[in-house]
Order: C-alpha cells, then structure tokens, then sequence
C-alpha cells in the first residue's frame, strides 16, 4: 500500500523511538524510506552597537552537523534492517514547509513523524511543527509519541 514513506527527525529520544516503528512499518510495507532533518538559521540579525552575539557561522554549522548526525543513524538504522533509505538535509527557518515539499518531490506515500505532544503555552509559544504539517499536506500523515 505504502510504497515511500517520508520520516522527519530532529535527533531527539522521540525521533529515534519513531525511527524504529517507522522502519518496522517500511518492512512491512516492502517500502523505501525518505527522512529529514532541517537545521534552522541563526535565529536573529543582531543590530545595534556593543553588542554581544554569538557566531552565527559557528551555530549554523552545529545545526547542520546535528542535522547530518540524525540522518545518518536513521539512515544507519534501516540499512541494518535492510529497508532502502535516503537522506536529506535541509535549512530552513519553516522546517514544516521543507518536509511537505520533500514528500512531495521523494514521490513519498505517507509521512510518519514524532510529536513531543507539547500543550498550553508551550504549543503556543514554540508551535507544534507536527500541526503545521498536518495543516499543509494533503498525504497521509501517521503522529508517533
């Protein structure tokens, strides 16, 4: 039935727990997986004189290491599992709008993701990519917690 499956992480516990149901469902399915990490940009411009900010040259490339490093486990995972899967690292400050887009462009079935089920003003501060996602595509989305 499900012939491409698109599985996003973020390197987190939750990731790597929705890794092994999302390469388990690959098997079962005889399907490929496509998985993604977004390393965000450095979050801000700083403006102004005599102020102190952080390299963003060093941020951005400890985002993309970090990106890199969980692609590679789940890419790791499935190849110990024998379930053919393809990398993709991407940047953007919209991680949800890079996933939809890779889902469509891998020609990917279903997306199965991680939700950390954050709620109050947690969700409403920090947003719930998972919703965003939910929001923008019109495939099939399966929320692991």
């Amino acid at each position: 039935m499900y012939k491409s499956i698109l599985l996003p992480t973020d390197g987190s516990e939750l990731s790597h727990k929705a890794t092994e149901t999302a390469i388990q469902f690959a098997k079962l399915n005889g399907a490929r997986l496509v998985t993604i990490s977004v390393a965000q940009p450095f979050p801000f411009v700083p403006m102004g004189d005599g102020v102190i900010v952080p390299d963003a040259t060093v941020f951005e490339r400890q985002m993309d290491a970090a990106a890199r490093a969980s692609v590679e486990r789940v890419a790791l995972a499935a190849k110990e599992a024998g379930v053919p899967c393809e990398g993709v690292v991407a940047v953007s400050p919209t991680p949800y709008d890079e996933i939809v887009t890779a889902a469509e462009k891998f020609g990917c079935d279903i997306i199965l993701m991680a939700s950390h089920g954050r709620r109050g003003l947690n969700k409403l501060f920090l947003g719930s990519e998972t919703q965003k996602v939910l929001a923008h595509t019109t495939l099939p989305v399966l929320v692991l917690r």
